[in-house]
């Protein structure tokens, strides 16, 4: 088996730990359930949640998502629409946060924890399964 990336893992929502194991329980439109984490991974039992409050930290990469989303919908508006209404733009830009709120409550929270969860990726950390 190849060793994940470090991009490819973040995309796939995995363990920063083992790269293996699903950060997520949910798929990402399963709106009542969208954000809902397992304690520790599945996989290699690595704990997401380091310490009390340590996600407080992924709203700082949240607010730079949803301003890479907000400054790409102004730009394909201006570029395609040629410069429509200020109405427009602010429907669509509302519209789109809407849209993308799950995947960007996700992403940012995969980004942070593996940019400053403090471990590295170690692809012999895997617990072995229980086969009983």
């Amino acid at each position: 088996m190849s060793e994940k990336k470090l991009f490819q893992a973040i995309i796939q929502c995995k363990c920063p730990q083992c790269r293996e194991g699903n950060m997520f329980t949910n798929k990402p439109y399963d709106l009542k359930r969208f954000g809902k984490m397992p304690e520790n991974c599945p996989k290699c039992d690595f704990r997401f949640e380091r310490e009390p409050g340590f996600f407080y930290g992924a709203m700082y990469v949240s607010y730079a998502l949803s301003v890479g989303i907000f400054l790409t919908t102004v730009f394909v508006l201006y570029f395609l629409l040629d410069d429509p209404s200020i109405e427009t733009y602010v429907i669509s830009v509302g519209v789109m946060a809407i849209v993308l709120y799950p995947l960007t409550f996700r992403y940012s929270r995969v980004i942070f924890v593996n940019l400053f969860s403090g471990v590295k990726y170690d692809p012999t950390k895997t617990k072995a399964k229980d086969v009983s």
